[in-house]
């Protein structure tokens, strides 16, 4: 069994080096063979040149095939897996035609792993404990009124005018901010077109509370079912959203605006060398420290009174090994690889894992990765 593992960008390191190190057989694949040279060659010298035709060539039934290359690869190598009879893991979010081959995976006997990173990825791992944790608990009532948060941010350790930095191209965050959302507030289903007509403020439970801008963030509804969330359930707030330093948003004025005025072809080329510039002015600088919060909070109330309500809270910074982004997106997917090959995830189509022994298994080695990490119960506290 060999694991393929393609793509050695910025995010993709740490976790590929945990498994080298550990001993397994795996390939690593990067268009650019040099980069990958200097991201592991001191581990490994099993560095390929990437195309799909010679992945396909190597490929064979039981292996696993990563991808952290960009979104558009996912469901070529996916169906290149299952042709294969081997599996697939992703970090990326599952898209409606990553979905749709969860038959043909299931008939292949091979599972094709999603969202298995940082957001989405260690806040499934949370969101899924809480709501066991509920559902066990003495507070649960199918009646009580519930309200879900779970927001999530890389930002600079020490803050800056900009109150953000980039690490890695700022493209996908430009973009981002032109798309729409949907969650549910006060009971009802609560669409924006952009992030920041729904801007509010989020007390995160830290060693030392913190305030934070937050927003919604893409379409939060059908992670109500991922969770467990009955249907008949009184859901006043069900939301997954981003993260960002306050005065985030009076710094980016002049970006929203610009944005808001951007489309067709002239708008994507505009974006293209707004992210550009944005990466000359704001990436982070050779050891710069970046950091990542995290936090996920499930609330049950019965007539007015707080009967239930705990939350997951991180915090990591990067060190001298790596950022706190790499290290919290690629190690999870290392930890899926390990989870397929296995078998403790079944064949198909799936996101992170609900099974509690590989929730509290991967939120432990998740505690290792960050500097804190604590779940709060605010009714002990």
């Amino acid at each position: 069994m060999t694991i393929h593992w393609c793509g050695t960008g910025l995010s993709a390191i740490p976790g590929l080096r945990r498994l080298i190190e550990a001993g397994l057989d795996v390939t690593v694949w990067n268009r650019t063979t040099a980069k990958a040279q200097d991201a592991v060659g001191d581990l490994t010298q099993d560095i390929k040149a990437f195309s799909v035709e010679a992945l396909e060539a190597d490929l064979a039934a039981g292996d696993v095939v990563v991808s952290m290359l960009p979104g558009d690869m996912h469901v070529p190598l996916a169906k290149l897996a299952i042709a294969a009879s081997a599996h697939f893991v992703s970090s990326s979010y599952i898209a409606p035609e990553m979905r749709a081959l969860n038959q043909a995976a299931r008939d292949a006997g091979v599972a094709l792993v999603n969202e298995v990173g940082l957001d989405p990825g260690i806040d499934h791992l949370m969101a899924h404990d809480l709501v066991a944790d509920y559902r066990a608990s003495a507070g649960f009532d199918a009646g009580n009124e519930l309200s879900f948060v779970s927001y999530c941010g890389g930002v600079p350790k020490e803050a800056n005018d900009f109150r953000y930095k980039f690490s890695w191209s700022p493209l996908g965050v430009l973009k981002a901010l032109r798309s729409p959302s949907k969650s549910i507030r006060d009971f009802k289903e609560f669409n924006v077109a952009r992030p920041w007509d729904a801007l509010g403020a989020y007390d995160a439970p830290l060693e030392v509370p913190e305030s934070f801008e937050v927003y919604p963030n893409r379409d939060s509804l059908p992670f109500m079912e991922d969770y467990g969330f009955d249907k008949s359930w009184k859901v006043r707030e069900f939301v997954r959203g981003t993260l960002r330093l306050n005065g985030w948003a009076a710094a980016w004025a002049d970006v929203f605006t610009e944005i808001e005025t951007l489309s067709g072809d002239a708008g994507e080329a505009r974006l293209k060398e707004m992210s550009d510039q944005f990466w000359d002015a704001h990436s982070y600088n050779e050891g710069e420290a970046d950091r990542v919060v995290m936090c996920v909070s499930l609330k049950a109330e019965k007539d007015g009174a707080t009967v239930w309500h705990k939350t997951w809270a991180m915090d990591a910074w990067g060190d001298a090994t790596s950022t706190a982004m790499a290290r919290l997106v690629s190690n999870p997917v290392s930890l899926a690889i390990e989870a397929v090959t296995a078998g403790t995830i079944a064949p198909g189509v799936s996101a992170a894992p609900s099974d509690p022994a590989l929730v509290k298994s991967w939120l432990g080695t998740v505690d290792t990765l960050s500097q804190q990490l604590h779940k709060n119960d605010h009714l002990s506290a």
